[in-house]
Parts: structure tokens; sequence; C-alpha cells
């Protein structure tokens, strides 16, 4: 089992749980995990480098840690909204590290990478702004909404306690890369729509008719677009090009990766 948690660490400066949590997960991280895009190690940057605590030693991949003792659900709390949003639109936002805790023990529950080409502005919402009694009075942060990443973009290194294989995790990275660059904001969001649809389905064979029973929650999401099915199979044939699924027979299909 994984602990947070090190005897080497001098955390007897810091009074507030969150600081310590901070300092014990950066120190595991940069002692225990390895870069899921090439398997090199991490070395921590500069503190109060912006959106970046980790970078590749070797292809420079940049990410940003977030902990918590709270189950992974819908929301990760993160930094200002406006800045945030400025880096996803240049695709400069670092790739996410979500690292779950047992605040009993400092186990470690869940850790998880979102690649950063999965970071799209739906999936960033805008808190309100501070009162203006408030230190930083009128600031707007902002929350990751990680229930709205399809669970193929989300690349587990612990799942549940239980460690994952590192040759798996390098896998999984890279069945994802075709996102990187092929797609527009907006294609990427019929494309998550889609792949959402098959997480809720939640079986490794699935039918088309499986996937239209979303055509009404989509119209929602969509109200413009009047050829919801069309699009539907429009990704279908993306994700079976990208070897994600694959066709068995008429209106049939498995997922490759489950």
């Amino acid at each position: 089992m994984h602990f947070i948690s090190n005897k080497n660490i001098d955390i007897s400066a810091y009074r507030s749980n969150s600081q310590i949590v901070r300092i014990l997960s950066e120190a595991w991280v940069h002692n225990t995990i390895f870069c899921p895009s090439c398997g090199a190690s991490l070395r921590e940057t500069a503190n109060n480098t912006e959106a970046c605590d980790f970078l590749c030693s070797a292809c420079k991949e940049e990410f940003e840690l977030k902990s918590k003792s709270q189950k992974i659900t819908n929301k990760i709390v993160n930094g200002a909204y406006s800045t945030l949003m400025d880096r996803v639109e240049s695709m400069n936002n670092p790739n996410l590290y979500v690292l779950q805790y047992n605040k009993e023990n400092f186990s470690v529950q869940n850790f998880l990478v979102v690649p950063k080409y999965f970071f799209i502005k739906s999936i960033i919402e805008e808190r309100k702004p501070l009162t203006l009694t408030a230190r930083r009075a009128g600031w707007i942060g902002c929350n990751i909404l990680i229930g709205k990443v399809p669970n193929f973009g989300k690349i587990y290194y612990i799942k549940d306690g239980e460690e994952q294989a590192k040759k798996d995790i390098l896998s999984a990275w890279k069945q994802t890369s075709f996102v990187r660059s092929d797609f527009s904001e907006k294609q990427k969001g019929w494309l998550f729509d889609t792949m959402n649809c098959i997480d809720l389905i939640g079986r490794k064979e699935f039918s088309l008719n499986d996937i239209y029973k979303y055509e009404e929650a989509l119209k929602l999401q969509h109200p413009k677009n009047k050829h919801i099915k069309d699009k539907l199979r429009q990704q279908l044939q993306i994700l079976r090009d990208r070897g994600i699924i694959e066709f068995l027979s008429r209106g049939q299909y498995r997922m490759v990766t489950f």
C-alpha cells in the first residue's frame, strides 16, 4: 500500500492540514510517479511556478497536482477562472494529476492523470466572485468538472488502492494521444459526449440503440443540432478508425479499451 506520509520530511513548521498534505503529496509524487508519456522520472518545479508542479525530466511534459481526501467525483477545485480558460484555449495548460488519500492514515486510495488535451472550455466551471470583505475581493476561481471527462481520459496509476502496471499506464496514454492535435474544441466536445454515453452504458459490448437512448439528453446540450443520431454515428466511426472501439456487426460495437 502506498502512503503519502514520510518520516524523512520535516513538517513541524506547517500548521494547516492543507499545507502538510501539499508537502507530503508533492514529495510522494516526486519519489514514486513516472511520466505517463515516456516513463521517465519527474522533477519538481520551483515554488510558485504557475499551474505546474512537476516536469518530466525527458519529454518535458508538465503536470499540476491536486490532492483531496474526498472521493474523486464531479469537481476538482482549481485556481483563477480566467487564467485556466486562457491556458486551455492556447493548449498551454498542464496535464492534471489527481490524488485521493485516506486522511486517517494518509494511504493513497486513487491516483490518476488527465491528459491536458482532454481539457475543453465546457469542463471549466466559473465560481462566484469572492465577497467584498474577502482578502482577494472580486477574485473568481473555477472548478474542473472532472465528471465530464470520459473514462478513457482518466488514466489510473492506483485505482481503489490497487497499483496499475507501468506498461498499461504508458499504453493507455499512447491510446489517447490521437486527441492531442486532430480535433477542434467543438469536435472534441462531440467526441467526449459520445465517449461519456459509452461510459454510462457500462458494458464492453453495446449497440447503436444503446447510444441512441441518450439522444434527448444530448439535444439539451446541443439545442441547435437537429441531427444528433447522425453526429453520434460519425463519432463512433472516428472511435473505430482510431482503434478505441471495434465493429462487430450491424449496429453492434465493442470497446477495445474498457
